[in-house]
Order: C-alpha cells, then structure tokens, then sequence
C-alpha cells in the first residue's frame, strides 16, 4: 500500500510534466517494493522526459524482466533503443509488443520509425564511402529526429561537417557530447578534426593525442595524429630551408608536404603559396602563378596568395590579371598600400595598351640617351623606305610603318620631359603631342644632318650603304 501511494504520488507530479519530483516518488515506490514492473515502467517513462535514455532503458528492460507481457515496457524499451540509435534493438522490441498485441498502432509506427533509421544508416554509410559528405549530413539530421540521443549518428554527422569545411557547427557538436562525456574518444577526435583542418595544428595534435589515450585502437585519430605531426615538421622544414635561401630545398619540401593530406585545405592553400613564394624566386614565374592560383581555389580569401599571384603577373606583363587580383585585395582590405599596388598595376595596364617605344628601338627602360641614340641609328638605318624602294608593295609599306614607327619612338625617348610622361603612363595625347602629324623624314634629316639628300646604294647581293648627297 505505501509503494502504491508513492507511485500515485509520483502520476500525479508526472501529470503536472514535475519530472524530477515524479522520478522520486517512482523511486521510493521501487525501494518499497522492488519487484513491480509498472514501477520501473513509469520511472522508465520519466527518465525518458528528462532526456536520459540509458538510464530509463535500463528501468525498461527491468521492467520486461519483471513481466514479459508488460507491453508498455517493451515499448518504452525499443523507444529507448531507437533514441540511442540502435535500430535493431528497437525493432525487436516493437515486435515483442505486436506479438502480445497485433493491433497496438504505436509499436506499428515505432517500428517504420526503426526501419527508416535503418535506412538513412545504409545511405550515410555509403554515401560517406563516396565522400559525399552533404548527403551524409541530410541522412543524419534525419536520423536524428527519430534518435536525438544516438551519439553514433552526431559525431558522423560533425565529422562530415568537418570535411565539409563547417567547422563552428562541427565544434558544437563535438563539444556538446564532450559536455555530457568528457572521455569520448570520437569527440574529442573531431575536436582535434576542426583545429587541424582551421591550421592549428599544435592545438588538433593535442585533442588526437587525448582520444588516443581513450581510445587506443582509435584509427582516425592514430592517422589524424600522424598526418599532423608530419605536415607541421615538413612545413617547418620548408620555412627554414626558405630562410636560410636554400630555395631548391624548400621547394621539394613543400612539395613533399602537400602529398601529406590532400583534405587539409587551409595548410595547403598556405603550402602552395609557400612554394609559390620560392618559384617567383627561382624566377619560374608562370609555376609560381599556378600555385598560387591552386592556393586560391583551396582558399578564395587568402590575401597572401592574391598578392604573391598579381606580382608574378607583374612581373609577367600579364597587367589585366594583375589589375583584377588587385581589385580583389582591395575590395576585400582597403588599405593605402593596397590601393597603390593597384592604382601601379592600372597604369601599368595602360602603358600597356599603347605602342612600345621601348621594344621598337630594342633597348631597355634604363637605357643611356646614347643607347637611344644609337638605337635609333640602327633602327631607322634598317627599315628607311629608300633601301627597300626594290621590294614587293607589301613589304615597302610594312618598312614605312616601321620607319614611321622609329621615329615615334626617338622623338619621345629622347626627350627627357616626354620620356618621363610616357614612362608614368600619362596621355602624350593629352599633352598636345599627335603623333600622327609629325615627319619621320623630318627627324631622320635632324638626326643625321647635312644639307643634300640622302641614298641607299648596293654594294654587293643584299648589301647596301648609306651615302649622303
């Protein structure tokens, strides 16, 4: 009678939703009177309020034990089962019930519920196989509505999440079960998963290490643990060879690195661009672009990368794809130097759209004024339309342009004020010079002087000499 009267005072405070107030009394009626199923059956279902599943399977199986036609112990069991994932058990359970009971509509549905669990594992198993780790996370999400305590489905589906490159929602997975077992070796390892994948290496090393000692045959986390290690001492390496110059070196040690772990995509944006860095100085300046543009693909916000990549394009005279890195770095930090580099590589841009004053004379952007000048004697001398007055129309007019051409050029380098505008990128047109106005011949006479004419007489087989009147 007194085991009685606490479990209908413990109804009672179940009625008002009071769990922990009828988780009490259930508990003072089973101490009174330790052999009533029903009592282990109603603790079973307040625990199962509460959200502590493996405590109440365990009251709902002693409850069957007690009476193995104890329907609703047998429910609550398989629901206790299927809460923490393990669909099998919940199956057999929901079929006990329907063997006591045909026609129960819950151990019905309970039992679809299991098999569409069942199902949602055989796809995520698969479907992780084949690295598709979105679908692995949809089938675990609905999973977990029918097994919201299964620990088994969460750390799969933070662990995709991880792989994924979502690594705040796979920490808080991960950390919400280490809150409720701080020993988990799966946690703790997708913990280690998330610092490792962000680059912080030292700090994944340490949550690797801690599910190891948890769980020694742990394999995820022993290759995990190992992977790192290697990718920090390889990476070191690297950085020291490339301090001490030593550029040869560091390339194969970068190169080594990134063969660790294709998955590790912040440490191998980083490694690519490290290697890049060592390309541009062994002026292999297009394997530097490809590197740093596989650093990008891995990582679209790596200002480093973009930089390192639209220096090589400078370099290269690849102005367009400099601009557009450039602008890149620019939207993402407004910084004055940023803005400098671009509005450099624009001008550069622009210098490049106009004529080439510099390659048409064949000299450098250092050239002396004598070097001009003598270029300019060689140029002008080679394609004056008098030593091609025998050639095909085709090619005669091919030599004026060229001559013209020439001439365009020597009257701006050789003026040190022009020199400068042209050098800066400004307009020449701008400035009142049309290029399109001015004699050729006009300079030539300026250039070789003398009051007669001039002419191209052979010599020989395609010879020729140069004679003033």
């Amino acid at each position: 009678r007194e085991a009685e009267s606490f479990k209908e005072q413990g109804n009672a405070y179940y009625a008002k939703k009071d769990y922990n107030e009828a988780y009490n009394y259930y508990t003072k009626a089973i101490d009174t009177c330790p052999n009533n199923a029903s009592y282990y059956g109603n603790r079973a279902a307040t625990l199962m309020m509460l959200g502590r599943f493996r405590e109440a399977l365990g009251d709902a199986q002693q409850s069957v034990r007690l009476d193995d036609r104890f329907v609703r112990g047998h429910l609550r069991e398989g629901k206790c089962h299927l809460s923490l994932g393990n669909a099998m058990a919940a199956s057999r359970c929901f079929q006990r019930v329907l063997e006591l009971d045909h026609k129960n509509t819950q151990a019905q549905q309970e039992l679809k519920n299991a098999s569409t669990v069942l199902e949602y594992e055989k796809i995520a198993e698969v479907d992780f196989e084949k690295r598709d780790f979105r679908k692995v996370v949809f089938c675990m999400d609905r999973a977990l509505e029918f097994a919201p305590a299964c620990h088994r489905f969460k750390i799969l589906k933070a662990e995709c999440l991880a792989l994924l490159g979502r690594y705040p929602e796979a920490q808080s997975v991960a950390s919400d079960i280490l809150r409720m077992d701080s020993t988990n070796a799966d946690a703790l390892y997708v913990r280690g998963l998330c610092l490792y994948y962000e680059d912080c290496i030292e700090k994944a090393v340490q949550f690797f290490v801690q599910a190891l000692r948890m769980a020694p045959d742990h394999e995820k986390a022993c290759l995990a643990c190992r992977n790192a290690k290697a990718l920090k001492a390889k990476k070191e390496d690297g950085n020291k060879a490339f301090k001490e110059g030593n550029y040869k070196l560091a390339h194969e040690l970068y190169t080594e690195a990134l063969g660790i772990d294709p998955n590790n995509i912040k440490t191998n944006a980083k490694l690519y661009c490290n290697r890049g860095t060592v390309n541009s100085k062994l002026r292999k300046l297009e394997e530097a672009i490809d590197d740093c543009t596989n650093a990008v693909k891995l990582d679209d916000t790596y200002i480093k990368a973009y930089l390192r990549r639209a220096q090589c394009y400078m370099d290269t005279e690849q102005y367009e794809d400099a601009v557009r890195d450039y602008e890149k770095v620019y939207q993402t930090e407004k910084t004055k130097e940023h803005k400098q580099l671009l509005k450099n590589a624009q001008v550069e841009l622009k210098k490049s759209k106009r004529k080439d004053y510099y390659k048409i004379l064949g000299v450098d952007k250092n050239a002396s004024e004598d070097e001009i000048k003598k270029a300019y004697r060689k140029r002008a001398l080679m394609h004056h339309p008098d030593r091609h007055s025998g050639a095909s129309a085709e090619v005669q007019k091919e030599e004026e342009k060229k001559f013209k051409e020439v001439g365009e050029a020597f009257t701006i380098l050789s003026d040190p004020k022009k020199k400068a505008r042209y050098d800066s990128g400004q307009d020449l047109e701008e400035d009142g010079l049309n290029m399109g106005d001015f004699d050729a011949n006009n300079i030539f006479k300026a250039f070789f002087g003398g009051p007669g004419g001039f002419s191209f007489e052979a010599s020989g087989p395609g010879n020729f000499f140069f004679q003033f009147g």
